[in-house]
């Protein structure tokens, strides 16, 4: 029951190509962003999409898996935990980002 209180999946497509850092011997960082889609119908009955984006961040053998087999466009479901930080930017002005901490992925679909 302990992983349910912060437990996050989600399928769309990946925005880009995910970004590979390495550090020291052999621990990499995968970086990438996924779109999410809410299909509802408005007050007219008009079919409406909305689009959200989220950042997603994989290590060691997660993000070898995405380096080696994940491409822009790719649809993908994943599974991980919701990681909140913050940092400087080179104005001093402090920045926050919400990323989800990958866990596991699948790829469930060609960029077409």
């Amino acid at each position: 029951m302990n992983t349910l209180n912060n437990h996050v999946q989600l399928i769309g497509r990946l925005g880009n190509t995910p970004e590979i850092n390495t550090f020291g011997e052999n621990k990499k960082k995968a970086s990438v962003s996924i779109a999410t889609h809410y299909y509802y119908q408005d007050k007219e009955g008009n079919k409406q999409e909305t689009t959200t984006w989220h950042q997603l961040v994989a290590w060691g053998t997660t993000a070898n898996y995405f380096e080696k087999y994940l491409k822009k466009g790719q649809r993908i479901m994943i599974e991980g935990r919701l990681n909140n930080r913050s940092w400087e930017d080179k104005e001093g002005v402090k920045r926050y980002i919400t990323e989800v901490d990958v866990q596991n992925v699948l790829s469930i679909g060609s960029t077409e």
